[in-house]
């Protein structure tokens, strides 16, 4: 039982047990106790993981400043379909032209849905890093208030002397003074036990809210790619249907035949281009007694992860849209949108680049004059002058140049000319 009474002018608690005065701060902390709010004393937090001083509380509201920043711009990164739209249109007349803006915006598309798959593992692992530092802050909260409550007992128990007990009880004037400066060590201990206290539940605070927006973020980030994604898909539907459109309509068909036949003509130049840029180098290793590649004559990978079907084979064919009989070069696998592109065989990357028939290509040297060229890839991961393992990843499916749906296109030269691939790929 606890009554208010006053002593030499404080304000003090009498408690009936002991017939013990308590101080007005020592009364203040057990009333901390009642509503909840206190917690484990400084050095059981310090020993746990260090203070949590106000520079690490503002060190924290930065850093959920920038995570509400963060959050703003993926409201702002997201392509402008209806833009995009729009500026390509003044180029449909000209089906060169038009191919080669169109492949670029979905180049831009295919970085931006990349990088937002990127951000999201980052986005995973700084959740689990939130997750663990609230977990760990939360156990310092406890920590203390438990230890608090400790210190309370021990107050509301033995009690803390008045100024008059300790005048009475001192054995001289010194012995008085340093008892005094106990008792205001003391309370100035247990004050800044509690603004600890305070401060560790600010900082648990915090670190709720940290995980919480981090977890926003990482959901916007992964709608935000499946926005881009449809807007990928959207686009590559409008140039396939486009080309389609530009190659059976009557009015365009002589010319679009003359098109397309320059552009394969473009398309065999480029190729023997890069064939003779292979034998000068051959010429020069051979001149400084170094050993060029050659093939072993070993059965080729099958260049692709998975595919659903044969969608045009190598041979003569009538093209599907243009009705002209033409020589198809290589196989095409119809494949998803990002399926894995392999290297049919070991070799090196000859060239690794863009064309608007080819679209995003790969042409590997494989020695002794034999060559595999993979076309119309959404995404090259080589360049020129890798050296590539048989079967390693070079490439992804895609539609670009002049493609009317996801497909590899598969070729294989033999000093100069076009092969079967299937002779090499052991079917």
């Amino acid at each position: 039982m606890c009554k208010s009474e006053s002593r030499m002018g404080k304000k003090s608690i009498y408690c009936s047990r002991g017939g013990r005065f308590v101080s007005r701060a020592a009364g203040c902390l057990i009333l901390c106790i009642v509503l909840g709010l206190v917690a484990a004393p400084v050095e059981v937090y310090a020993s746990r993981s260090g203070s949590v001083t106000s520079e690490s509380i503002k060190e924290k509201e930065q850093q959920l400043s920038q995570k509400k920043d963060e959050k703003e711009a993926l409201k702002d990164g997201l392509s402008n379909l209806k833009e995009i739209k729009k500026n390509l249109e003044s180029q449909k007349e000209d089906l060169k032209k038009y191919v080669q803006a169109l492949d670029e915006s979905l180049k831009v598309i295919e970085e931006k849905i990349a990088e937002l798959k990127e951000q999201i593992g980052v986005k995973e692992e700084e959740i689990l890093q939130a997750q663990a530092e609230l977990e760990q802050a939360q156990e310092r909260e406890t920590s203390q208030k438990e230890a608090m409550a400790v210190r309370v007992r021990v107050v509301y128990e033995n009690g803390t002397p008045s100024v008059l007990d300790l005048l009475l009880g001192a054995r001289s004037i010194g012995d008085f003074l340093n008892k005094m400066d106990f008792v205001e060590k003391m309370v100035a201990s247990d004050h800044k036990m509690w603004q600890d206290y305070k401060a560790a539940r600010e900082y648990v605070q915090l670190c709720k809210d940290e995980l919480e927006l981090e977890k926003e973020i990482l959901d916007e980030t992964r709608e935000n790619v499946e926005i881009e994604q449809k807007n990928l898909e959207e686009l590559i539907e409008q140039k396939n249907s486009d080309i389609i459109r530009y190659e059976t309509d009557i009015s365009n068909k002589e010319k679009a035949i003359r098109e397309y036949e320059e552009e394969l003509k473009a398309q065999e130049q480029e190729i023997k281009q890069l064939e003779a840029a292979v034998a000068e180098e051959k010429k020069r290793l051979l001149a400084e007694n170094s050993n060029p590649r050659t093939y072993d004559g070993g059965v080729f990978q099958f260049p692709l992860a998975t595919y659903t079907r044969v969608s045009d084979d190598y041979g003569m064919r009538i093209h599907p849209t243009l009705g002209v009989e033409q020589f198809h070069n290589g196989i095409d696998f119809a494949a998803p949108g990002g399926t894995a592109i392999y290297a049919a065989y070991e070799g090196e990357v000859v060239s690794a680049a863009y064309s608007p028939t080819m679209g995003n290509y790969i042409f590997i040297d494989h020695g002794d004059g034999l060559y595999t060229i993979y076309m119309h890839a959404s995404a090259l991961y080589v360049k020129k002058g890798d050296v590539v393992a048989k079967g390693a990843t070079i490439a992804a499916v895609g539609s670009t140049g002049r493609s009317t749906g996801n497909h590899l296109h598969f070729s294989v030269r033999l000093n100069g000319s076009y092969v079967s691939p299937w002779g090499y790929l052991g079917q």
